[in-house]
């Protein structure tokens, strides 16, 4: 004689084992990467300030660098009266300089030598950084660990800021990606210590330990096990980089030591600086216009980096997930007398 309980009991597992394990189709596994990947990431970005606040500077500034420059004539003397004053004229309304050139204008078409400098010199500094710390981590004690940490502190001992004046001076780039390489030289030794140390720990994991044994690739643990943990760390430091960036160019451009062959916001402030626009009021704006869209840009990206904080959270992105498992339809479950 059958059991009722017994029965209805192995009858809902099986069903439950049957759903478990029934393929997701094409539509929504896409679903579910575009909630976990896209919309989950942006739910936290909206609950987070820091983020809503620096991407919609950052965007401005992308906004300005590629509309912008085809929407605004590129400047060039004699364009405006001379030095006429912020809002004065809808025509300028940040006021021109003393060779006629609208401010804004400057502002806008520099905007573009910015982000190339901010892309090229991230690219160098964190992916070399993130290169060096990962391979001297994960080989710890064996001889390219040793040659790699050699590097990493003979850079670091090198004063940074006089290295670049050195480099700069001797080859004098005009390319914004050239100087943005330049300047990523002497910000990567830091962040590759420090990624070296991450990787110290992750490698002692169970499941790094299993991928050796298994003789996957090196070049896919790495990739898989590793670097999918080391990303959010890497991209925050990243943003931090590109702060960095910013300041350096500028100063740089400011000095004098990089050639004046393209609009920057240096470049701007050292030609205020020269017109000793410190001292006339009716010439302040040529110098302050430019140091509010560093300050802007910088305070943005500081922003953003600690809202990536918050987006690379897993567990605030699958709070706010609405595609899971528990979301597959049921089907009601046969009841004991159908069983028998």
């Amino acid at each position: 004689m059958s059991n009722p309980e017994t029965d209805s009991f192995d009858l809902q597992s099986v069903y439950d084992e049957s759903i478990d394990h029934e393929p997701e189709s094409t539509r929504v596994r896409l679903k579910r990467a575009i909630d976990l990947n896209v919309l989950a990431p942006a739910r936290v970005a909206v609950n987070d300030w820091r983020a809503l606040l620096g991407g919609a500077l950052l965007a401005m500034f992308i906004f300005m660098g590629t509309v912008g420059v085809a929407l605004v004539d590129k400047p060039t003397s004699g364009d405006a009266p001379v030095l006429v004053g912020p809002f004065e004229n809808l025509a300028y309304p940040l006021g021109t300089d003393v060779f006629g050139q609208p401010i804004h204008a400057q502002l806008i078409h520099a905007t573009p030598g910015i982000f190339k400098m901010i892309f090229a010199g991230a690219i160098v500094s964190v992916g070399f950084a993130a290169l060096v710390g990962v391979l001297s981590g994960f080989k710890h004690g064996q001889r390219i660990d040793t040659v790699l940490m050699t590097l990493t502190d003979v850079v670091i001992t090198i004063p940074g800021l006089p290295l670049i004046i050195v480099i700069t001076a001797i080859f004098q780039p005009e390319n914004p990606y050239l100087v943005g390489v330049f300047l990523g030289i002497d910000n990567w030794p830091g962040l590759a210590r420090t990624v070296r140390s991450q990787v110290l720990s992750i490698r002692e994991e169970s499941y790094v330990e299993a991928s050796e044994i298994m003789g996957i690739p090196l070049s896919s643990i790495l990739r898989r096990d590793i670097l999918s943990q080391l990303m959010p760390y890497v991209m925050i430091n990243g943003a931090i980089t590109s702060r960095r960036i910013i300041f350096e160019s500028v100063g740089l451009y400011f000095l004098g030591i990089l050639p004046f062959t393209t609009f920057n916001w240096g470049v701007m402030m050292n030609l205020a600086y020269e017109g000793n626009a410190l001292t006339r009021p009716d010439m302040i704006h040529w110098m302050v216009f430019p140091m509010v869209c560093i300050f802007l840009l910088s305070f943005s990206l500081v922003l953003l980096s600690q809202g990536l904080d918050s987006l690379f959270n897993v567990r605030l992105r699958a709070r706010h997930a609405n595609t899971t498992k528990k979301d597959a339809p049921k089907k009601d479950a046969p009841s004991a007398s159908q069983s028998d």
